[in-house]
């Protein structure tokens, strides 16, 4: 019954898909959202466009405004989080039926937790999406890949259809511009996974982890993992002792020490 239209999203179904990004007033365990930009597309092309400031009691960090540029004055008697069309559309949205999209889910998906959000709803990461597709790209930044893909060539037609206006760690402006990213994504997904819905395969993908070949920090910053392994366990079990690994350095290091 699916069908898929130019956009890559599917046509005849009662999806959703919410692309998403928030500013914060830092990245710590304290910090809150102070910014939320959103683009909710259904199956048939419609968007709707939410960009909204929000107020909170958390200090800005300094370094956060160095980023995003919103101080104190510009979120002052700004509703909360929970107050937002954004969130109450979103709770609304929130089951199985429909899509989560944001470069680095975890992180905002942690700051709507703060929040008190609970989700019941699909989730796609077009950071962890990239990784897997795009595997030769230096970075899978959203800003590399906006001109390492050279989505820029196509960001301003698609800014000017919702009045957009497009700034780097802005959250609508860097929504925007992972609406071009996941296009781009839906090509390659299908193109190298013919047989598979690909909106269900960037969530399988998601949910995937990732083989890490070489380090890329450290002393043995471009070593083969799996070598350092072999002449130094030392320092490979100080890093589980002493470093927050993620995801796909644990899926890693399972299996290469798994082996031997």
């Amino acid at each position: 019954m699916a069908k898929v239209v130019n956009n890559g999203l599917e046509q005849n179904f009662p999806r959703k898909y919410i692309l998403f990004d928030t500013e914060t007033t830092g990245n710590q365990e304290e910090d809150r959202i102070i910014q939320i930009g959103a683009m909710i597309v259904d199956g048939s092309g419609g968007v709707e466009v939410f960009d909204e400031l929000c107020s909170t009691t958390v200090p800005i960090k300094i370094e956060a405004m160095a980023i995003h540029g919103i101080t104190p004055e510009l979120i002052e008697g700004k509703n909360v989080f929970t107050e937002t069309n954004f969130y109450k559309t979103l709770q609304k949205l929130n089951n199985q039926d429909n899509f989560l999209i944001a470069h680095n889910i975890p992180f905002d998906m942690g700051m709507m937790n703060k929040e008190g959000f609970v989700s019941n709803i699909k989730t796609i990461d077009t950071l962890r999406v990239a990784k897997h597709l795009l595997p030769e790209q230096k970075s899978k930044a959203l800003q590399y890949l906006r001109y390492d893909l050279e989505l820029y060539k196509e960001e301003q037609a698609e800014a000017d259809k919702y009045n957009i206006v497009i700034t780097a760690h802005d959250a609508i402006g860097d929504v925007l511009v992972m609406k071009l990213l996941l296009s781009k994504l839906v090509s390659i997904t299908k193109e190298k996974f013919p047989n598979d819905n690909p909106m269900l395969k960037m969530e399988e993908l998601t949910k995937t982890p990732i083989f890490i070949e070489t380090f890329t920090f450290g002393k043995y910053k471009g070593k083969k993992l799996e070598d350092v392994c072999k002449t130094d366990i030392g320092y490979i079990n100080w890093m589980q002792e002493n470093m927050d690994l993620d995801v796909d350095m644990k899926y890693t290091l399972e299996k290469v020490l798994g082996k031997q």
